[in-house]
């Protein structure tokens, strides 16, 4: 029974997020439906992010198994032909060794969220970058933000409902630049806690609007209270970049 490992792409807009869930439209559902639709299937489709309603993704990483050996050109066809209209596409599929795990052999995973700042709104990226109407201070961002780097108890930065079994997380990096007018940050990390990346972000946006002193995302981390963290930022401004796997497991 071959592994499929497939690299996607999609608009996390109209979804209540990766995991399929009692109502409404998932990412994971809907592959799970196209894989049917393809070869007539019930495939168990696991992904290595469980990206949260409203949340993108550039280089989602999932895998299944079929009980055929199909040629991988034609699982990315065919799944792509039955997932319209739906906004999600298989970028990539590849057979991947028995052993792999689209989550558990996941050793990094790479974050970016958008923040436009200018006094108009956005309109060809409404749902895809988070709009600020007023400057921001990329460098006291960046300044604030390597409080965060390292290995540090999350709380502050970990949403109440996280299932995760330690706040303690190694986050490898957290890099703010700006682009025109936006200002992009980079969160790079094995694994994050529920919200963390959007936590995160939403207190260096109180340290670039001036609310926050730079020493302040340091003295939020260091208090490890939820109550310390600034407003969450919206999912829609979030993307999953990319997953990183070892060398000896990946795909074939």
């Amino acid at each position: 029974m071959p592994r499929y490992r497939v690299t996607l792409e999609y608009d996390g807009t109209p979804f209540v997020g990766w995991q399929v869930q009692a109502a409404g439209a998932s990412v994971q559902g809907r592959l799970a439906e196209a894989i049917a639709k393809f070869c007539g299937e019930t495939a168990d489709v696991r992904g290595a992010g469980r990206t949260d309603a409203g949340v993108h993704a550039l280089g989602q990483v999932a895998h299944f198994d079929l009980a055929r050996d199909w040629p991988t050109d034609t699982v990315r066809a065919a799944v792509n032909f039955h997932l319209k209209p739906d906004p999600i596409a298989v970028l990539d599929c590849a057979v991947a060794s028995s052993d792999f795990d689209a989550r558990f052999s996941a050793v990094g995973r790479h974050y970016r969220y958008r923040i436009l700042a200018r006094p108009a709104p956005p309109v060809i990226d409404r749902d895809r970058v988070w709009w600020v109407p007023q400057p921001l201070d990329a460098a006291a961002m960046q300044e604030a933000a390597q409080a965060l780097v390292g290995r540090h108890d999350f709380t502050t930065f970990r949403a109440a409902g996280c299932q995760a079994k330690s706040p303690v997380k190694t986050l490898d990096r957290l890099a703010v630049r700006t682009d025109g007018d936006e200002i992009v940050i980079e969160a790079s990390a094995r694994s994050f806690l529920h919200n963390q990346v959007r936590s995160m972000v939403g207190s260096l946006k109180m340290v670039g609007d001036g609310k926050w002193p730079v020493p302040g995302m340091a003295a939020a981390l260091a208090a490890k209270d939820r109550a310390a963290c600034g407003p969450v930022a919206p999912a829609r401004g979030l993307y999953l970049m990319q997953v990183d796997y070892p060398a000896d497991i990946d795909a074939r």
